[in-house]
Parts: structure tokens; C-alpha cells; sequence
């Protein structure tokens, strides 16, 4: 006798579970997106209270049904990045300005806890890196951070990302060309040298 599992790990097939009242179908969605939704909050907006906020608000919407997914139209991913993208610019608007990593970090940490098992130097190293790479990240102008975050840490296509910028393939490109040589640029000028004990 065969029997057939039927698991429910599409996102399709989870959104409808949720919109019928199952919690874990919900809970489910959280785990698989929290996690590339937050880190995108956190380099496109360069604050991790404003990212937490964001990635709030766009569960919100969704566990309501104020947000209105229609998977004919592409992934879930790249839905709810496009909701973060375009409530990061709302509160960006808000401010009146872009938002921007502050000069000194004074003590903060990373976005994420390191791996237990790495040798100090290393991860001293490793968090060195992430910085400089999120400040400079932080310099570029908005339209270029978001393909190049997109693209460079969350793999998505071109087509996706043009998706969620709401502007033509041929505009990615350009932007992502233009976004990885200025982040080249900055990255090469604030290369750490020596590291003092």
C-alpha cells in the first residue's frame, strides 16, 4: 500500500493554510523569510531597530491579509521584499533624509550571533569585514544598495529584483554595475591594514 505525504512547504500552499486559520502554517512562513527579510532591512536602512520594525509590519500585513499576495505574479520572497523596500522608503521620507549606519558603532555588535566555534582572531576578522562592508553599503545611494543586496546576498535574478524596484532590467544592471564599483571603491580605500593587539 502506498501512502503519499502531502507536505505543505510550498509558500503557496502555506499562505492558504494561515488564511484558514492554521497558526504553525504562519509560524512556518516566519522561520523560512524572517531571516533574509531582517538582514535586507538592516543594509538597505542601516538600522536594526528600523529593520525590526519593518519585518514586523510586513508580517503583520500579511497574517491580516492587508497585504495582498498573488503567487501569478512571482515568489513570496520577493513580495515581501519589495513591501520592506517600499516601507524603508516611506520612513526614509518620514525623516527627510536617506537612512545611514552612524560613523561609530561604540559597542555594537553584528546582526547576528557568531559561530560559537571560531577562533577569536577569526572572528574578529569576520566581523572587521561585515563592518566596513555594511558602511559602505551604507554610502551608496539607495537605488544602487538595494539591487546590489539583492543581488549579491540574496541571489535573486534580475528580473526579480527589477520586480520589486518596480524599474526595467536594463536599470538593474546599470545599477548593480555602477553599485558594486563604488562598493569596490570604498571597500579598496578602507582595507584594514594591520590589526592592533
Amino acid at each position: 500500500m502506498m501512502t503519499t505525504t502531502a507536505a505543505p512547504d510550498t509558500d503557496t500552499e502555506l499562505l492558504r493554510q494561515m488564511r484558514s486559520g492554521t497558526a504553525a502554517a504562519f509560524q512556518a512562513l516566519y522561520r523560512r523569510h524572517q531571516g533574509p527579510l531582517f538582514r535586507f532591512c538592516v543594509l538597505r536602512s542601516g538600522s536594526p531597530d528600523t529593520a525590526a520594525d519593518i519585518v514586523q509590519e510586513v508580517f503583520m500585513g500579511l497574517l491580516t491579509g492587508a497585504l495582498n499576495f498573488d503567487p501569478l505574479r512571482g515568489q513570496l520572497q520577493g513580495f515581501l521584499f519589495g513591501v520592506a523596500r517600499n516601507l524603508i522608503l516611506r520612513h526614509e521620507q518620514a525623516r527627510g533624509r536617506t537612512a545611514a549606519l552612524p560613523e561609530h558603532d561604540d559597542g555594537e555588535d553584528g546582526d547576528g550571533p557568531a559561530c560559537s566555534e571560531a577562533e577569536p582572531l577569526a572572528r574578529m576578522l569576520s566581523n572587521e569585514v561585515a563592518d566596513s562592508v555594511r558602511h559602505a553599503l551604507a554610502r551608496l545611494a539607495p537605488h544602487y544598495r538595494d539591487p546590489v543586496i539583492l543581488y549579491e546576498m540574496h541571489g535573486l535574478t534580475y528580473q526579480e529584483i527589477a520586480d520589486i524596484c518596480q524599474v526595467d532590467i536594463g536599470t538593474i544592471r546599470s545599477r548593480l554595475s555602477r553599485g558594486r564599483a563604488a562598493l569596490a571603491k570604498w571597500l579598496g580605500a578602507h582595507r584594514p591594514g594591520t590589526i592592533n593587539a
